[in-house]
């Protein structure tokens, strides 16, 4: 059946999404305990656990380690080295990448994007930026891509000095050997969607490495799903001499940048500024990470980055994507851009003895999990509207997702929350419907979304109406 649906109020309380609900499928209101419902999709996907403690703290240490060996990966360092400098450190990479593809048969494309940078702020001569790419393709939807991605640079106090040891234990390596580990563990597998394994280059002179990548993303038409930067996710010791191993952080931008002028206008009157599609990606992060991970609870920071600092989401961001940055909650500011030294008994440096294994393998298989889930879901609804002024009912309605791409469709979530709570609170399924009426829910009073549901229960992320909540802008935009 398609076209319109009518649905009285059922409401799941608590949040339940990425799960089944019961499936609401005839043109009069149904309830289920009229026992009348359809058999939803499941609520728990079990592959999911099992990936995310496949992931091993130690070959995330040995990762870590030989990056380390590297003396220095800084974006302008030695290229010409087998053993140090940024070249070396990077054909190791791709070498890594390549034992993995030859070891699931061929299923990575690996190759280098390469970009020269002729000028900048912190780049004083010409230099190649060279990003280090391995893709695993998806079986329905080779299109769609979420991105899992840390960067290769390290550096210490003075940004240009590209000679001293610069470790980079923490930043980055952990984020590295997080993407090779992801990889590891996920390519022997296949998902409807693509698989993008990134590690990045030239981040702390510009953020040039996720510039390119984006680029290359619009160039060919890549429909992003979402974006993972990993940039440090391996200590456990903040600064203020809190040590925690059990929280993590995803910060998300909260309007899109590429926004205009007329979208604003209209989110101004609709609602979104809490809703972009990077906004509503962490929220998934938040609940996959939460279920799947133990011991883990995922604190969304309602801000692009952290006070006067970027990561390699941005560039994405100021595309238009769906990008979120992943790290631990409490940094070490005397293992970041530091000279290694000591003074007045105080070590200061990003060593390897300021990253533990474990909790980086804990946030590696948040990324895992959350990857593997949306990789596997169909893509998200486009061309999501909600209508209902002045009426004592809301009716959403979607473009359908092309069953050429998601031949495993098991229909759509539909969710609403309070205007001020972070989290989805109240959800229905319904399937063979693009369009549906929640009865009695006030448009009002609440935020909307919608999401696209699996035969096996896995879901895409969450689409608020309108462009301010588009994933794929091209078929919302005004």
């Amino acid at each position: 059946m398609t076209g319109f649906a009518r649905v009285l109020l059922v409401v799941t309380l608590g949040f339940a999404p990425l799960a089944g609900a019961e499936r609401l499928t005839a043109q009069e209101p149904v309830s289920p305990s009229a026992g009348q419902a359809e058999t939803a999709p499941p609520q728990e996907q079990p592959i999911l656990r099992e990936l995310a403690s496949s992931v091993s703290p130690d070959r995330i240490e040995s990762d870590v380690r030989k990056l380390v060996s590297f003396g220095t990966r800084h974006t302008l360092s030695d290229t010409l080295s087998g053993a140090r400098g940024i070249g070396a450190a990077r054909r190791w990479i791709k070498a890594e990448f390549e034992r993995i593809s030859r070891e699931c048969g061929g299923c990575l494309e690996v190759l280098y994007q390469r970009t020269m940078v002729t000028a900048g702020d912190r780049i004083p001569a010409p230099v190649e930026i060279v990003n280090v790419i391995a893709v695993q393709r998806g079986v329905h939807d080779p299109g769609r891509f979420v991105v899992m991605s840390g960067d290769i640079d390290s550096r210490v106090s003075d940004p240009l000095d590209a000679t001293s040891d610069s470790p980079g234990a923490n930043d980055n390596a952990s984020g590295v050997a997080g993407v090779l580990e992801a990889a590891r563990v996920l390519s022997n597998r296949q998902f409807s969607g693509s698989i993008l394994y990134a590690a990045l280059s030239g981040e702390e002179q510009g953020l040039y490495g996720g510039r390119h990548l984006a680029a290359l993303a619009i160039e060919e038409g890549w429909r992003i799903a979402g974006v993972l930067n990993n940039d440090m996710i391996g200590n456990i010791e903040g600064i203020t001499g809190v040590v925690d191993n059990t929280t993590a952080r995803v910060f998300s931008e909260g309007t899109r940048a590429v926004e205009n002028e007329r979208e604003a206008r209209m989110r101004r009157f609709t609602g979104g500024e809490v809703d972009s599609p990077s906004r509503n990606l962490a929220r998934y992060v938040k609940v996959v990470g939460e279920r799947y991970v133990p011991n883990l609870d995922v604190m969304m920071i309602y801000r692009l980055d952290r006070f006067g600092r970027g990561g390699h989401h941005r560039p994405f961001n100021d595309a238009g994507f769906a990008a979120v940055r992943i790290m631990e909650t409490n940094e070490n500011y005397r293992r970041q851009h530091q000279d290694l030294r000591t003074e007045d008994g105080i070590e200061y440096g990003d060593v390897i003895s300021g990253v533990d294994f474990e909790y980086a393998a804990k946030l590696t298989s948040l990324n895992v999990t959350v990857l593997a889930s949306i990789a596997s879901a169909p893509r998200a609804p486009a061309g999501v509207r909600v209508a209902g002024a002045v009426s004592p009912s809301t009716t959403l309605s979607w473009d359908p997702v092309a069953t050429e791409v998601a031949p495993d469709l098991a229909g759509y979530r539909i969710y609403w929350r309070l205007t001020t709570s972070p989290e989805w609170n109240h959800s229905v399924f319904v399937s063979d419907s693009t369009e549906t009426t929640l009865e009695n829910v006030i448009i009002d009073n609440w935020l909307f979304g919608v999401s696209s549901v699996s035969n096996g229960g896995f879901e895409s992320p969450i689409v608020f109406p309108g462009p301010a909540g588009a994933f794929f802008m091209d078929s919302s935009r005004p």
